[in-house]
This record gives C-alpha cells, sequence and structure tokens, in this order.
C-alpha cells in the first residue's frame, strides 16, 4: 500500500505478538499497530489519532496557551526577581516552538504582542538591576554572568580523571534556535540545560572575550592591556586573543591540563569539516575549545542578501533555517561522533543572542562614534532614553573608558539606532533585520548546556 501512495494511513491488526512483527510493521512505516482482541474504542482511538490529531493537539496547544498568557501577563504586572525573568523567557520561547507545529492557530500575532510588552519590562528591570549584579557578581541572589560560566562549568569537569572536555561556543545562539538543535540532539545525548544572563552590551568583542577570560571587559583592559583592542568593535580585530585568553583563566585558576590546550575557530564550512574528520585525535586532548560563527554570519547576512530575507522572512522560519543547516552540518556530525566515545564531557553556550529589530530610535553622534545598530559609543552622544541606556561612566558598567569624553548606548526592547543623515533610507534598510548588541531576553537569557553520553 505504501509503494502505491506513501501518504495513504495504515494500521495493522494482527493477532501475532511476536516482536519480530512488530519491528517489520514499524519498518515498513505503518501509522499504528492493533493486537486482537480489538474493541471498538481502541479503533475509534486510532481513528482520530490519524485523521483529527493535528486538529484536535492545536486547539489544545490554543487553548493552553491562553491559559499561559493570562499567567504571564499577570505576572508582568508584579516585581520579578532573575529566575522569573528565566521562567517567563522559556514559556515565551516554548510557545514560539510550539506555534511553528500549529501554524492554523491564529496567535502568533497575540504571542508576539506579549513578548513585546515582556521585553518592555525586561528593560526596565534590566536597567534597575544591572548595576547590582556587577558589583555583587557570583553572590546570592544574583544570576550567573558572562564572566563566570567558564569557570562555573567547564573547569570543574577538568578536575575529573581521563576526562576529555570539548567547550563550543556557538556565536549568536538565541535559547529558541538551541531548543531546534536539543530535539536533534536528545537521541544522543542525556542533556542538562541551565541558563545565564549576558554582559552588556551583548556583542562579540565585549560577551565573548569576557567568556573566555572570566573577566568583565573594563578588567580585560586593565590587567591585560595587549590583549584588548581599543579601536573600533570588530570582531576580527578584538576577538583574535580568545585562546590566550582561556590559557591565562586555567593559570589564575592555577588548572594545568594534560597536554596543550586546543582552540578552534570554524568560521567557514571548510575549517567544520576538517574539524569533524580529525575529531578522533582530539579524543585524547584534556581541553578542546570550539567557536562556531554560522548563526552569526547568518544574522549579519540576513540583513544585507535580500535572498536570506526570502528564506527567513520571520522568527519561525528563522528557526526553521536553523534546523536545515544544524541538521546536514559538520557540528551535528561532530556530536555524534563525541556521542560515541565515552570519558568525554561537552559543555555548549554562546556569547550573546540576537532579536529582530523593527523600530528605529533616532541617535545623535560625532563621526567618530561606532557603527553598531544596538550599541554605540562615542562623543556627544544623544538618544531618547525611552530607546535606551545612556552610560555617562562606563566603570559603572565595567566597560572600557575609551577616552574621557566617550560614552555608550544601548538600545532597549527592539529599537535598532539610525543617525539623522538619511534617516528614513536607513531606518527602511535596516527595519526587520536581526540584530545583537542591546538589551532584550532574547539577546540576555542564555543556554550553557552539559552533554553526556547516554
Amino acid at each position: 500500500i505504501k509503494n502505491v501512495n506513501p501518504n495513504i494511513p495504515v494500521v495493522m491488526i494482527t493477532k501475532n505478538e511476536e516482536e519480530s512483527l512488530m519491528n517489520e510493521a514499524i519498518g515498513g512505516k505503518i501509522d499504528d499497530y492493533l493486537t486482537k482482541p480489538v474493541n471498538p474504542s481502541q479503533v475509534l482511538l486510532v481513528c482520530k489519532k490519524i485523521l483529527e490529531g493535528k486538529k484536535l493537539t492545536g486547539q489544545y496547544a490554543a487553548k493552553d496557551y491562553l491559559t499561559d498568557f493570562n499567567a504571564i501577563s499577570n505576572a508582568l504586572l508584579t516585581s520579578l526577581d532573575f529566575e522569573e525573568w528565566i521562567d517567563i523567557n522559556v514559556k515565551l520561547v516554548n510557545w514560539d516552538v510550539e506555534l511553528d507545529a500549529h501554524p492554523e492557530i491564529d496567535l502568533r500575532q497575540l504571542l508576539y504582542d506579549q513578548k513585546k510588552e515582556a521585553n518592555k519590562e525586561f528593560s526596565k528591570f534590566i536597567e534597575n538591576n544591572y548595576k547590582n549584579w556587577l558589583n555583587s557578581a557570583g553572590e546570592p541572589g544574583t544570576p550567573n554572568l558572562t564572566p563566570e560560566i567558564t569557570s562555573k562549568y567547564v573547569l570543574p569537569l577538568l578536575e575529573k580523571d581521563n576526562v576529555s572536555v570539548f567547550y563550543f561556543v556557538i556565536d549568536c545562539l538565541r535559547l529558541d534556535q538551541w531548543f531546534v538543535m536539543e530535539k536533534l540532539l536528545s537521541d544522543y545525548f542525556k542533556i542538562k540545560k541551565e541558563y545565564y544572563f549576558s554582559i552588556l552590551p551583548t556583542a562579540t568583542p565585549y560577551a565573548r572575550n569576557s567568556l573566555f577570560s572570566g573577566l568583565f571587559p573594563s578588567e580585560i583592559e586593565k590587567y591585560y592591556p595587549d590583549l584588548w583592542q581599543s579601536g573600533n568593535d570588530d570582531e576580527k580585530s578584538m576577538n583574535k586573543y580568545e585562546r590566550e585568553l582561556l590559557k591565562l583563566l586555567l593559570d589564575r585558576k592555577r588548572i594545568k591540563l594534560r597536554n596543550d590546550l586546543q582552540y578552534i575557530k570554524i568560521i567557514d564550512p571548510e575549517v567544520g569539516r576538517r574539524f569533524e574528520q580529525n575529531i578522533l585525535s582530539y579524543q585524547n586532548t584534556h581541553l578542546t575549545a570550539v567557536v562556531v560563527n554560522f548563526l552569526d554570519m547568518i544574522a549579519h547576512g540576513r540583513s544585507d542578501s535580500d535572498l536570506l530575507k526570502e528564506i527567513a522572512p520571520n522568527e519561525a522560519a528563522y528557526r526553521s533555517l536553523t534546523d536545515t543547516w544544524f541538521r546536514h552540518s559538520s557540528l551535528y556530525s561532530t556530536l555524534k561522533s563525541l556521542a560515541g566515545l565515552k570519558n568525554v564531557k561537552i559543555v555548549i553556550t554562546t556569547d550573546h543572542g540576537s532579536i529582530r529589530s523593527l523600530r528605529g530610535a533616532k541617535v545623535l553622534g560625532d563621526r567618530e562614534a561606532s557603527t553598531n545598530l544596538r550599541f554605540k559609543h562615542g562623543r556627544n552622544l544623544k538618544v531618547d532614553v525611552k530607546h535606551a541606556i545612556y552610560i555617562k561612566n562606563p566603570e559603572e558598567y565595567k566597560l572600557p573608558k575609551r577616552g574621557v569624553t566617550i560614552n555608550y548606548i544601548i538600545a532597549k526592547e527592539d529599537y535598532y539606532f539610525v543617525y539623522p543623515t538619511d534617516y528614513h533610507k536607513y531606518l527602511t534598510y535596516y527595519k526587520d533585520t536581526f540584530q545583537h548588541g542591546g538589551i532584550s531576553m532574547e539577546e540576555m537569557i542564555l543556554p550553557v548546556i552539559t552533554l553526556e553520553h547516554k
């Protein structure tokens, strides 16, 4: 039957209970399996499952979301702590992914509006609490911040006997993208998931250097000025000492590796394929740190590519693109290879997420101000404080000074900065692009995942 029309649902009803027959039936892609004697309710259940299953799950998903919608809306009216914000973000992301499976449910706009309202309140929460976190990092009542992650999740694994640790940092990984990847990895690994808050600005030169060094950006500049480039916020120049910063962290923590630290940056498919092909040569390496840049390249490339905008016009399509990439990526193949190795521990995290930027915020500044769309530093910067945090004293945010008169501005919610010159041209050009560097749940609340083979 399946050879004639693979779309026809087939249910096998048999008296034979042998496992071999069940295996053969499942291998033949039957839709369900019943053993005799069969009562009418079983037949009805199977028919409902096949003929109305998608409709029924969609109806109950809609009902469950509306219940959660009310609970989240009420929670947003209260004073929330960082753990409650993590819970709200996880719920919203879960619903985003769940609604992808039910496009017939007309709740996408309602969810978008709720996320928009949540980010508005989240920005206020960060503005009111972030500086206090910086001054009490590591203390009870303070969330895990970027500089603590490597020391908390990676370094303790190095103290175990004969363990090889693989530390993957996937640049620009959003929580919803991780959920897509997690579904594929759950067949191979036991997955433990926790969360942390990225430092500000949520941009690679600041966040990833902080992740590898275990220090805030101002501390890197203070203690290792040669490793902190004070020019433009260009990843190629400002992130070229990540291996050295990680080695210095190991030295400060007095951790001596069995062999040399391995650091790999996957910036194109060829590097990823070579790493995949040679993965067994790393199985005895004490610590292998791997930076994966693909998602960040997609986020930035979408701004300039009409083709990518066509392929991923919204967040649901962006997740689908992530799924397609990951399924066929060298990263997925590499992780599957590691799943078969004993004494291997894997930690996966990211330096920051990204947000779909939909609203422009006019900014004034001199010609030497940085070009980033979600944060800027420069002289005489001016912006509406409804749209951004204005940082007069960078040291309060543990950011590099860059000069006596240099200030920072960091965008809130889904705003992006546009200069008055050719304002409408650039407002249109950058609208509906994925950006990072600012304050939003998508950029700041990040996963830390530990994988162990099953």
